[in-house]
């Protein structure tokens, strides 16, 4: 293609963004774009608090962080300042002190220009709350996801599991309540759907049900 190709997979915690993301970037040989890691990421460095420090603290401190992202597929890696992020930025605590953050408009920014700027020169899947809607308006595919919030909770439950870190169910429903609230009412860029977002409820769907309902759609869109 002679521009970068962008797809865009939007939606609140638990509905299997990240997993679907990483096997939509892996069938169609594209980069995989984790741009709430960036989020997560940027709160993880700066720290507890950073989203009450004054502005000129908050954006000198913005403007010493560079994110970059090689590879394709599963194996896309994401970078902050030259370092791999890992699984240090999973949890549910830097998860909350991520939404803080995102509520702050110079942070929003800093975002945006970054996560342009990675799609101009590359073809990818950009998962995140606003990538339809806001990031990438013009990207020719665009899907919102969607599930229950118990089943949401009870997927983020598995994949913490997974990962070695053990968490009780009823702190899960009420810290992804929490962080719902919190994205779907903020002033900036509240997470909803794009207008010509493609709209998937994946509570009743195992993920290989979603996945062929993306592909189909997606495949549509570059054929």
């Amino acid at each position: 293609m002679d521009t970068p190709f962008i797809i865009t997979l939007d939606g609140p915690a638990g509905v299997g963004k990240s997993t679907l993301a990483k096997r939509l970037a892996d069938r169609f040989k594209i980069a995989y774009l984790d741009t709430g890691a960036m989020f997560r990421g940027t709160a993880w460095k700066l720290g507890e608090g950073a989203w009450d420090w004054d502005a000129d603290k908050l954006d000198e401190a913005l403007k010493g962080l560079e994110f970059t992202l090689s590879g394709s597929g599963s194996d896309s890696t994401l970078s902050l300042n030259g370092t791999p992020l890992t699984d240090e930025i999973r949890t549910e605590t830097v998860g909350m002190w991520a939404s803080n953050m995102a509520k702050i408009p110079a942070v929003r920014e800093y975002q945006k220009i970054a996560q342009r700027a990675i799609g101009e020169t590359t073809s990818l899947i950009a998962e995140g709350r606003d990538m339809g809607t806001v990031i990438f308006p013009q990207a020719p595919c665009k899907f919102f996801l969607d599930a229950d919030l118990e089943e949401r909770a009870s997927r983020r439950f598995e994949q913490l599991k997974d990962m070695g870190k053990p968490a009780e169910m009823a702190e899960l429903i009420k810290q992804i309540a929490a962080r719902d609230d919190q994205d779907r009412n903020r002033k900036v860029a509240p997470l909803k759907p794009a207008e010509d977002s493609i709209l998937v409820d994946t509570t009743h769907l195992d993920i290989n049900g979603v996945f062929d309902k993306l592909v189909f759609e997606t495949e549509k869109k570059v054929n």
